[in-house]
C-alpha cells in the first residue's frame, strides 16, 4: 500500500474508529475497573521506520532490564527484519501486519487483537508519533497499562482517548529519548499529568553491539569476491555508499550527480579503495545506473547482494559509509563504522543515529519540514537543504575520515 493511501485511510477512517473506539473503552472501563499492574509482558508498537527499531532498542532493554520484563513487538511484515540485527525481542515474540492492502491490513490486525490476548499482553508501549491506527490496536488490545504519546493542548493529530498513561511529545529532544520517557511512565509507581516528569541520561541511550562471527565476515567477503574478482581483503579498503532513501520521505534523497561525484573523487584518491554501492534488491537498478555514470572498475552494485540481517558482517569489512538519513545509518549504528549521514528534511538533532555516526546538516531557515505535527508529510518538492550541500564539502570529510584510519591502522 503506497504511503499516501496509508495516510488517507488513517485520516479519513482513523477518526470515527478512534472515536467509537474511545466510547468503546470508556464504556468497559464502567464494568470493568482499571487495576493496577506492573507490566510483565510487554509490546512495542513501532510500524513503518525500520530505523525506529534500532533507536527504540535502548527503551526496550531498559524495560527488560528495570522491570524484568518479558518483550513483544509489532511491526509491519516488510519491515520486521530490522528487529534481527540485535535479536532483543524472540522471534516468537513478533507479531507481524501486511500493509500490501486494506484486506490483509484489516485481518492482520483483527488477528493480533486476539493474539495479544491470548498471550496475556498487560502492557503495551505505542512508539508511534501520533498514528490512529497504533491508538486503535493499543486501545482495543485488552492491555491493563496503555503507554503513548498524547497531544493534550496541541491542535490537530486526534486519536482518541484510549491511553492509560498519557506522555507528552518532547518535539526538542531526541527520539530515542523520547522512546525511554515512555518507558519510565510504564514503570512509575505514580499518577502524573502528563507523564513522564523524568531526566533522560545520555548514557541511557547507548546501544548495543551486534554479534558477527568470523564465518558471517568470510561468507560476506567471498560474496564480495563473487562481485569484484581482484577482490583482497589485505590491500583493498572497502566505502559503502547508500544512496537510497525509502519512499516515506524522498525528500531525504541526495542528488545522485553528487554521489557520483563523490565515489569518482575517492577512486581517484587511492588506487587501493573499493567502492560498494549498497541498498535492498528493489534498488538494484537505481545502484547500476550510478556505477554507470561512475565508469570505474572499482566502483561495484552491490545492491541486492546481503540480507538486511547480514549488513553487520559488511559493516565491520568496511572503512567509512556515506548514507541519506535512512535505514542504514542507524543499522550500521550496531557496529563501530563511521558513518556518515546527509540530513535535509529532517533534523540530526531528533533522528540522528546513535552509533560512530557523524550528520551532514546544512540546517536551513526551513528545515526541518517534516515532524510529528505534519505525520511527516511535506509539500516540498524542491530539497534544496540537500542540494545546497554539495560534493566538494563532503569528499573533505570523508577523506579525512579515511586518512585518520590509515595513520591509526600504522
Amino acid at each position: 500500500m503506497k504511503i499516501d493511501t496509508m495516510r488517507k485511510v488513517d485520516y479519513f477512517a482513523g477518526i470515527p474508529l478512534c472515536v467509537l473506539a474511545t466510547l468503546l473503552v470508556r464504556l468497559m472501563s464502567l464494568f470493568f475497573k482499571r487495576r493496577t499492574q506492573r507490566p510483565c509482558k510487554v509490546l512495542f508498537i513501532e510500524l513503518s521506520e525500520m530505523g525506529s527499531a534500532i533507536l527504540a532498542d535502548p527503551a526496550m532493554r531498559k524495560m527488560q532490564r528495570a522491570g524484568n520484563a518479558e518483550l513483544y513487538f509489532l511491526i509491519f511484515k516488510c519491515n520486521a527484519a530490522s528487529l534481527h540485527l540485535l535479536n532483543t525481542v524472540p522471534e516468537s515474540n513478533v507479531f507481524t501486519i501486511r500493509e500490501d492492502g486494506i484486506l490483509n491490513l484489516a485481518v492482520d490486525s483483527l488477528r493480533f487483537l486476539f493474539w495479544a490476548r491470548r498471550r496475556g499482553i498487560d502492557t503495551i508501549i505505542d512508539l508511534e508519533l501520533f498514528s490512529r491506527y497504533s491508538a486503535l490496536l493499543t486501545g482495543l488490545s485488552g492491555a491493563v497499562n496503555r503507554i503513548g504519546f498524547h497531544s493534550f493542548y496541541n491542535e490537530g493529530l486526534y486519536r482518541g482517548a484510549m491511553l492509560t498513561h498519557r506522555v507528552a511529545y518532547n518535539p526538542h529532544l531526541h527520539i530515542a529519548k523520547n522512546f525511554i520517557a515512555l518507558v519510565n511512565a510504564a514503570l512509575t509507581n505514580r499518577e502524573e499529568l502528563p507523564f513522564s516528569k523524568t531526566r533522560v541520561d545520555d548514557r541511557e541511550i547507548g546501544l548495543a553491539r551486534a554479534e558477527v562471527s568470523e564465518n558471517a565476515i568470510a561468507t560476506m567477503r567471498d560474496r564480495i569476491r563473487n562481485e569484484y574478482p581482484l577482490y583482497d581483503e589485505k590491500r583493498h579498503r572497502i566505502v559503502l555508499i547508500n544512496p537510497n532513501a525509502s519512499d516515506l520521505l524522498p525528500q531525504r534523497r541526495w542528488m545522485p550527480e553528487y554521489f557520483v561525484a563523490v565515489m569518482r573523487g575517492l577512486l581517484a584518491d587511492d588506487e587501493n579503495l573499493l567502492v560498494l554501492i549498497t541498498g535492498a534488491p528493489t534498488e538494484c537498478q537505481e545502484a547500476g545506473q550510478l556505477q554507470q555514470q561512475v565508469r570505474h572498475q572499482r566502483c561495484v552494485n552491490f545492491a541486492g547482494r546481503q540480507q538486511l540481517e547480514e549488513l553487520p558482517a559488511l559493516y565491520r569489512i568496511a572503512e567509512i559509509m556515506l548514507t541519506n538519513d535512512s535505514g542504514p545509518g542507524h543499522f550500521s549504528a550496531v557496529t563501530d563504522l563511521r558513518t556518515f549521514v546527509l540530513f535535509g528534511p529532517e533534523s540530526p538533532h531528533l533522528y540522528g543515529s546513535l552509533g560512530h555516526s557523524t550528520p551532514i546538516y546544512a540546517g536551513l531557515a526551513c528545515s526541518p519540514c517534516v515532524s510529528a505535527a505534519n505525520h511527516r508529510k511535506t509539500p516540498c518538492a524542491d530539497n534544496v537543504c540537500l542540494q545546497v550541500i554539495k560534493p566538494d564539502v563532503v569528499l573533505e570529510q570523508l577523506r579525512a575520515a579515511l586518512k585518520k584510519k590509515t595513520h591509526a591502522a600504522k
